[in-house]
């Protein structure tokens, strides 16, 4: 076990910002769910169990291909997501495909922009996301569609379980360090809703940023 800067190990000093990522919102009924795109298929098979469970009666995939994805596939990631809810038995005439967007914040305004063309607006919807972007999507969504009440759900992964053979461990926490830097910068400029910053959290982050875990950050 590595200790670093802060006294604290840089497992605890992860585990703390995988935590705080965390929302903790019970899950209730909606009008749709969101599947938010990205690198982690897991992602389309929780949406797809909650569709099937009778959380909501549509469910709308949401990504083109991002700073990760491009590099892996061809097809956009909403498509993608949308091939794996419907092997699982999801109907595709339950499915809005939003293949255009390149990040969160276009994620939310596509996915409502493309809904408005359906003549359809919601007022509640559960937004499904990689377990380390529950928060940062949640925020998102408050600041961009604001009239739009979301309960943020992600995989019920712990943090020890969720690296892969193509998820790799050090990259999930370079990740989660760029995503607690954007809830900082992004709730300045506007883009996303301000978070309250809990000192352990800001100590654990501030702790891997001088540990290296610098890649995902903004320059």
């Amino acid at each position: 076990m590595t200790t670093i800067g802060s006294g604290m190990s840089i497992e605890r000093c992860a585990r703390i910002l995988w935590d705080y990522h965390h929302l903790g919102h019970a899950l209730e009924p909606a009008e749709c769910i969101i599947v938010l795109g990205s690198h982690d298929t897991r992602v389309a098979e929780r949406g797809a169990e909650l569709f099937l469970e009778g959380w909501a009666p549509l469910i709308v995939f949401s990504g083109n291909l991002g700073w990760l994805t491009r590099t892996m596939w061809q097809r956009p990631e909403a498509e993608l997501f949308a091939d794996i809810a419907a092997a699982r038995g999801v109907p595709r005439d339950r499915m809005v495909i939003e293949a255009r967007s390149t990040n969160t914040a276009e994620n939310v305004v596509f996915t409502r922009d493309a809904l408005a063309a359906r003549g359809l607006h919601p007022r509640k919807a559960i937004a499904v996301q990689k377990p380390y972007m529950e928060r940062r999507s949640h925020a998102t969504f408050r600041q961009n569609w604001p009239e739009l009440e979301v309960v943020a759900t992600s995989p019920p992964i712990e943090f020890e379980a969720y690296p892969t053979e193509a998820i790799l461990r050090e990259d999930v926490i370079h990740i989660m360090v760029g995503d607690f830097q954007r809830l900082l910068v992004y709730a300045e400029k506007g883009w996303s809703a301000p978070q309250e910053i809990p000192p352990a959290a800001m100590d654990a982050y501030q702790a891997l940023v001088e540990a290296g875990y610098t890649r995902r950050l903004l320059t």
